[in-house]
């Protein structure tokens, strides 16, 4: 255990708490404008003004433009601190959700996923960084911001999906405008002091190390080709495809999230973060193998599980092993090495499960996730990661 965490005072721990909590709020508030767009576009393109070509490269440019703009986002927020750069975030993203609401057609919404990205990244690298301000308790706050962040998409979710049949897909965001500026009230009482020491050095291209690997691979299979594999292999088995089912499956994704990331955080304070994410990744690339072989719905259950209890565990890591101002900048570095994987999982699905067996797909898969999980567990830094 660092030296710091046996010398933390109950005032830093409760500030860095309360720090914490109001970041994962704001960025709660922000995020259902995107999550919900993730599930009207597709299904009401031509409400939109878009093909289907184009939705995917519109639901892909948030991620695209995040892989280019994390280290501005980064150094942006060393400069200014914590809430000049959350507020600047929230009004911008209930901007993109009243522009979803009022827009139509792919080079006016274009612009609006692009700055929505950016302000993806700035409010995630802001509760990462303040979930792990603090060493102690670092992983149990980091559970608990990822409930307070699945919050809001797990309340927006279903609203949309009965909205939108009832009402057509552009009011719920208009709603969901005025819900983002709600999360001014959390932004505007974070701390507005700048990290000048986390801008002084700029990232440099390197090889990616375990955790990059790790990272890639979780972005890759969970966010990439399970969810995508989750409709390719079950539009038999769930007749219709209603949009409201859909958003039902989709909020239970982040309900998993409010229920078991907090326990994951728990689980990682009394057991170490970085041999729990060994043990899950195996468990995951488990059930990443049932799958593909055929028990869709028991194992695509077990992943929603495993995906939560895992979330919360990078961070702590990562502050761990790169104490100081090192650990914005490899937060920032984390999440980029997350967006590829994530934005490459749908693409390489659509093209190889139609042609491949599934079982081999996510054999694979399964294999290169626990190889990298295991590469994690021997880089290890000495002690335990609580």
């Amino acid at each position: 255990m660092p030296p710091s965490t046996a010398t933390a005072s109950p005032p830093a721990i409760a500030a860095a708490d309360r720090d914490s909590r109001h970041a994962a709020i704001a960025l709660g508030a922000t995020l259902p404008g995107d999550t919900v767009l993730y599930l009207l576009l597709p299904m009401y393109g031509a409400v939109f003004g878009v093909t289907l070509a184009e939705t995917g490269l519109l639901l892909a440019a948030n991620r695209l433009v995040r892989i280019a703009g994390y280290g501005w986002v980064a150094r942006f927020y060393a400069r200014h601190g914590d809430r000049p750069t959350c507020t600047l975030a929230v009004v911008a993203a209930a901007f993109c959700a009243l522009g979803y609401a009022t827009l139509s057609g792919f080079w006016a919404l274009l612009p609006l996923r692009l700055v929505w990205g950016l302000c993806f990244a700035a409010l995630n690298l802001a509760t990462q960084a303040l979930a792990t301000a603090e060493p102690r308790g670092a992983a149990l706050r980091s559970g608990r911001s990822r409930a307070f962040i699945a919050l809001g998409p797990v309340l927006a979710l279903p609203a949309g999906a009965v909205l939108a049949q009832a009402a057509g897909p552009r009011p719920i965001f208009a709603l969901l405008a005025i819900v983002a500026l709600g999360g001014l009230f959390a932004a505007r009482r974070l701390p507005s002091v700048p990290h000048p020491t986390l801008g002084q050095s700029r990232p440099r291209p390197r090889r990616p190390n375990a955790l990059d690997t790790w990272s890639f691979l979780e972005g890759f299979t969970l966010d990439g080709l399970f969810i995508i594999g989750l409709s390719f292999l079950g539009k038999d088995l769930q007749a219709g495809g209603a949009v409201v089912v859909a958003g039902v499956l989709l909020a239970m994704r982040y309900g998993a999230e409010i229920v078991l990331s907090p326990l994951g955080g728990r689980m990682a304070q009394r057991w170490g973060a970085e041999r729990l994410l060994v043990v899950l990744s195996l468990v995951t690339a488990i059930a990443l193998l049932g799958f593909g072989a055929g028990w869709l719905w028991s194992c695509a259950a077990a992943i929603v599980v495993l995906r939560a209890l895992q979330l919360p565990l990078l961070a702590p890591i990562v502050a761990h092993r790169h104490p100081g101002p090192g650990r914005v900048q490899a937060l920032a570095a984390r999440s980029v090495w997350r967006d590829i994987g994530a934005g490459a999982g749908p693409l390489v699905a659509g093209l190889v499960l139609p042609m491949v067996a599934p079982l081999w797909v996510y054999g694979a898969a399964a294999l290169l996730l626990a190889l990298a999980a295991l590469a994690c567990g021997r880089g290890a830094a000495p002690g335990p990661v609580r």
